[in-house]
């Protein structure tokens, strides 16, 4: 939400992490962050956040490295989070995936803006950059509306297992748009996602009408997964942008834009579509809250991973969101995946963990 969101999104590192091709998808999804957490950089003092004082740096030299296998750890804590959050999305039928989004925009803003202030960043960014940084928070919020969606109309495996293809159009626009190599080897990766995808959606005129099934639940079928596969094409859209500005933009601002022009694109949209409505049951009202704190969570903690372990581990142990996906729609909704639903989500997760062995093994060389 990476679906990263990845929401899922989209569900993106932060100027203190590499920004490189070996990001993992699943951090397309907003790490709003470990600072917003309150955890210290490199060499600051815990107790005033600043440069080391004489009571902690006695203590911070004598700080251990990181214990072996922690950031794995926290990469499936982060992946068990964000699918818990997806699980919510899915259970709040009764309020339309644009203004689950806006509700979103105002949490992530609540956090964001305390953060600028402090970093003494401003709210606008270079100059050079704004249109960057324009592009990126609408794509961005595009893509964030598209994931809720496709939670709503399809299941939450089918929904999570296509998510995991915004890799291979990652590969393909950053060809196209920064001059990047496209090797054989991504090829291949592009065709068994599109294999997984073609499993998941089960075209008629490919499977027949009754493999594809057919009526209503077909055809919300087919727009949740429309919306998945668009999903992913925005969040690799915004992380090529994301490359192209680099480290030249405070990773705060890229997330202010994003939660500022989501939140006017939602207001918009709900506008038009007419679907504004606050939850009449409560429990509702309790799943929009806890989509927001189990998000950040999840976030705070994939950016925990990145810090401390090498991003293709973290990019393959995040494939574990569709594990628990599979879990959680057997448990609470009673649906068990279909056999070409597992062949298509083998598919996808075969690309995206193959595209993220072979930037793992470039980046050790």
């Amino acid at each position: 939400m990476r679906p990263l969101d990845s929401s899922r999104a989209a569900e993106v590192p932060e100027p203190g992490l590499r920004l490189t091709d070996d990001v993992p998808q699943g951090a397309i999804e907003e790490p709003a962050a470990a600072e917003a957490a309150g955890t210290p950089g490199t060499g600051r003092c815990w107790l005033f956040g600043s440069s080391p004082c004489g009571l902690c740096a006695p203590q911070e030299a004598k700080k251990k490295a990181p214990c072996p296998g922690l950031g794995l750890f926290y990469t499936l804590l982060s992946a068990f989070l964000f699918s818990v959050a997806s699980l919510f999305v899915k259970k709040v039928q009764d309020v339309h995936a644009v203004e689950i989004s806006a509700f979103r925009c105002v949490f992530q803003m609540l956090v964001i803006i305390p953060c600028l202030i402090y970093r003494k960043t401003g709210f606008l960014g270079p100059k050079g950059q704004r249109i960057f940084l324009l592009l990126r928070g609408v794509l961005g919020s595009t893509a964030m509306i598209l994931l809720y969606y496709a939670f709503q109309a399809t299941s939450l495996a089918d929904a999570t297992v296509i998510t995991f293809s915004s890799p291979v159009f990652t590969s393909i626009f950053a060809c196209i748009f920064l001059k990047e190599k496209y090797s054989p080897w991504d090829a291949l990766f592009t065709v068994f996602t599109i294999t997984g995808v073609i499993l998941i959606v089960r075209p008629p005129f490919l499977f027949g009408a009754s493999a594809a099934g057919g009526g209503e639940s077909y055809s919300l079928h087919l727009k949740g997964t429309i919306a998945a596969v668009a999903h992913a094409v925005f969040g690799a859209l915004t992380l090529v942008i994301l490359r192209k500005m680099g480290k030249s933009v405070d990773y705060f601002l890229s997330i202010w834009y994003y939660v500022i022009l989501g939140l006017l694109e939602s207001i918009i949209v709900l506008f038009i579509i007419g679907e504004w409505s606050l939850p009449y049951c409560g429990l509702d009202r309790l799943f929009l809250i806890l989509i927001g704190l189990f998000g950040l969570g999840g976030q705070v903690f994939l950016t925990k991973a990145i810090q401390i372990e090498k991003a293709g581990p973290v990019a393959i142990m995040k494939t574990m969101d569709v594990v628990f996906a599979f879990i959680f729609q057997i448990i609470f909704f009673n649906d068990v995946p279909t056999w070409w639903t597992v062949g298509g989500a083998l598919c996808v997760i075969a690309s995206s963990t193959g595209a993220a062995v072979r930037k793992w093994c470039q980046g050790s060389k």
